[in-house]
């Protein structure tokens, strides 16, 4: 069994009912985004293949990407049940985590009770300088029963190339990579919740001021009770909990960022190492931004 199977947080997936606001709002951010990329997916092992009603556009590093998922249609097509989320609030409702060895996670997770999936293919077309290509992916789901906050998955790109293409990497604010997500949860279910991602990502948490700190190789996880949150962001909106509240990228220069954001009409937050827009600005997540 391979210990390090999760190697990174691949993605974060932003949730809205709203795509051509959604992108504005990330490309005034400095983002550049990429095309709109419909999916397709099956519910089981080896099943076919059909439309799920949603389609993304992303923001893309190399390795990590913020994903702005868009539902599209009547809501007949949800095979992951994933419109209920975003009847309580639209912003970020998932986490997918990278791995080299797809079998050995899914191994690994149902070993645990997390996971009964099984392996599940996906795949989407994209716009490729040499014309239209398949991108195609196998991705582990937890158990919705035991990830409350939302969507979580761990995947496996068979196809990088296709989606972390060269012209969609360079970013006007200077983003370089996803630093970290960050999870708001009820005191009382903090040291349950900690556990439970220690468990998934197979790390020890450490402790940072009220955060606890959750590393891989590529990105973390924190965590925080929510009476220690509202002391960090006062003014940041609660509407559930759990509660994917933000997230943080990493920029070459966050004073050059901070003035292109704040130019193109953003209120900012100081943070140490940097800034944040608060979740009314960022279509329904903190967005912070460090320098790394």
């Amino acid at each position: 069994m391979i210990a390090s199977d999760i190697d990174r947080i691949d993605h974060s997936v932003l949730y809205t009912t709203d795509m051509d606001a959604t992108a504005a709002t990330y490309e005034a951010l400095g983002f550049t985004l990429s095309p709109l990329s419909m999916h397709l997916g099956s519910d089981r092992p080896g099943g076919e293949r059909r439309p799920m009603g949603a389609g993304n556009r992303c923001a893309l590093f190399g390795r990590t990407y913020l994903e702005l998922l868009g539902l599209f249609g009547d809501g007949s097509a949800d095979p992951w049940n994933v419109r209920p989320l975003i009847e309580q609030y639209e912003g970020l409702h998932g986490y997918s985590f990278g791995c080299a060895g797809i079998e050995a996670a899914e191994q690994r997770l149902r070993a645990a009770g997390l996971s009964s999936s099984g392996v599940l293919p996906l795949q989407r077309d994209v716009p490729t300088p040499g014309g239209v290509a398949t991108a195609r992916f196998q991705a582990v789901h937890l158990d919705r029963a035991l990830t409350p906050e939302g969507l979580i998955h761990v995947a496996h790109h068979l196809t990088p190339e296709l989606i972390h293409q060269p012209r969609h990497l360079e970013h006007a604010n200077g983003a370089t990579g996803l630093h970290s997500v960050l999870l708001v949860v009820d005191d009382a279910d903090l040291e349950d919740t900690v556990d439970r991602y220690a468990l998934i990502l197979d790390t020890e948490p450490a402790a940072e001021g009220p955060l606890r700190v959750l590393p891989l190789p590529l990105g973390r996880v924190e965590i925080v009770a929510v009476s220690a949150f509202r002391a960090m962001l006062p003014g940041e909106p609660v509407p559930v909990l759990p509660y994917m509240a933000g997230q943080t990228v990493t920029v070459r220069d966050v004073r050059a960022a901070r003035e292109l954001v704040e130019g193109n009409g953003f209120s900012t937050g100081d943070l140490p190492g940097g800034f944040h827009v608060g979740a009314a600005q960022a279509r329904g997540a903190a967005l912070a931004f460090l320098e790394g």
